[in-house]
């Protein structure tokens, strides 16, 4: 019969200590298959998150989140505050597709895909095994006192983690600001930029605290995505997950000893050497089950089937398994929970792909003057009108006006009849109608007004041209 765990654990979390202070997790290196393949993943992801804000498609940034002047690029499109509704869709998309992830894989994003993991596992922490040690000497370190062999290897190691902080940021604030106004701000020099001096000084300051101290506390007490995965999970998620049923077996866990025949003592293949718990970069007890603190960073499992192959026993005592698999072997099964957000995902996809379809490379709107009714001038009435044209585009405007499309009238811009629109730019002014009053059939008439870049038409508005309600 299996032994279940003592639920104590749950009251409590690996960095913290019963009186309630911070304690440092310092995890052994881990080594193994499942390691190599998170390793070239990992700079896979990482050549792409440093690369991604200097990468051009068709002159837009490949991803930019330019908050302050309320532009985005996503995968190369623009997006205007007048496209919020498809970022938001965008957003939605990306939540859904981590929810739908989460259902059916657990949190494997955390451990894979995450840049928080990617960066403290496999840059932050692979320096700190080169200069400290592994997990033994690492305790010896943090014990020892502060004689010049510590201070020599803290400080070499904080000052290379202050210039890594430092290179993130640069490449976070390309994120925010744009990868060609960050060059042009290096170039300039920091005394002309003072205010992006101190945003950068902050930024690094950030990372430097996180990656320093709060660590894997990220995951487990700042990300909301964490709590997330309780509500989501289920008995068929699966998940890195520790085999309880033949661990366990009828008398519970025991240390190995070559000497008995262990498949016929009743004893459980889980020798109890607590190395899966070492490794764990979080400080968590896989065997106790499913956990917050767990990002499925699969560590344990290389960990526990290297200890299975010393002492002869099979491999898979950790590892990828639903807890109906281990408890019930059931094999994988797509549930009706997995279908419905898969339709739900479908659908947003689809409604996104249509919209991208339908969105102009220019937006033009056209408003009457506000406070303005008309104005009689002869037989004619006049409207003031604002407009606005964005140009969505990397290409320049250089010969744009306006045309009367579905009336006989005159209409003139206040300045320059024809004007440049920049690409990735936004002109506005101000405009006049005069329409004949006998041509005018109510009191709102519906007023198409073209858009033209010399002989070519680019948009068409539609805006109401206002006149009494009679001329008799």
């Amino acid at each position: 019969m299996s032994k279940l765990p003592d639920e104590a654990f749950r009251d409590t979390i690996g960095t913290i200590d019963n009186e309630g202070k911070r304690k440092f997790i310092f995890p052994k290196k881990p080594s193994g298959k499942f390691y190599d393949y998170r390793k070239w993943v990992s700079y896979f992801l990482l050549i792409i998150l440093v690369a991604n804000p200097f990468i051009k498609i068709n002159g837009n940034q490949f991803m930019m989140f330019n908050v302050l002047e309320r532009r985005f690029n996503i995968f190369g499109f623009p997006f205007w505050p007048q496209d919020f509704y498809l970022f938001v869709l965008f957003m939605i998309v990306g939540v859904v597709f981590v929810i739908l992830f989460t259902v059916i894989f657990g949190r494997i994003f955390c451990g894979w895909i995450c840049p928080q993991t990617i960066f403290l596992e496999m840059v932050f922490r692979r320096i700190e095994y080169w200069i400290e040690g592994d997990r033994g000497a690492q305790i010896r370190l943090s014990k020892q006192e502060w004689n010049a062999e510590k201070i020599r290897k803290k400080g070499i190691k904080w000052a290379i983690f202050l210039l890594i902080s430092f290179a993130i940021a640069n490449v976070f604030l390309a994120y925010l600001i744009g990868s060609d106004v960050l060059i042009q701000m290096i170039e300039d020099g920091p005394e002309t930029h003072i205010s992006t001096l101190i945003a950068l000084s902050i930024f690094t300051g950030v990372f430097y605290f996180i990656f320093v101290w709060f660590r894997e506390q990220v995951c487990i007490i700042a990300c909301p995505y964490g709590r997330l995965q309780g509500v989501l999970l289920d008995n068929k998620s699966i998940n890195v997950a520790y085999d309880f049923v033949r661990g366990e077996k009828e008398f519970g866990r025991a240390k190995f000893n070559k000497q008995e025949d262990r498949a016929s003592s009743g004893k459980g293949d889980c020798i109890d050497c607590k190395q899966c718990v070492n490794v764990c970069p979080t400080g968590i007890d896989i065997r106790n089950g499913t956990q917050l603190e767990c990002v499925n960073c699969t560590a344990c499992i290389d960990e526990c089937d290297a200890i299975m192959e010393t002492v002869g026993l099979p491999k898979g005592l950790i590892r990828y398994a639903s807890e109906d698999e281990i408890e019930k072997k059931a094999p994988f099964k797509f549930t009706a929970r997995m279908k419905g957000y898969t339709a739900i995902l479908a659908i947003l996809v689809g409604i996104l792909v249509g919209l991208l379809f339908l969105r102009t490379e220019v937006q033009t709107t056209i408003l009457r003057l506000p406070g303005q009714l008309f104005q009689h001038k002869g037989d004619n009435i006049s409207n003031v009108f604002t407009y606005k044209i964005i140009n969505k585009t990397n290409n320049d405007f250089n010969d744009i006006h306006f045309k009367l499309a579905n009336i006989k009238g005159t209409l003139k811009v206040v300045g320059n009849q024809h004007f440049i629109v920049k690409k990735q730019g936004m002109n506005e002014g101000t405009l006049f109608v005069e329409i004949n009053q006998f041509l005018l059939e109510n009191d709102k008439t519906k007023l198409k007004i073209e858009v033209y870049d010399g002989n070519k038409k680019i948009e068409t508005s539609i805006t109401s041209f206002l006149s009494p309600r009679s001329f008799d």
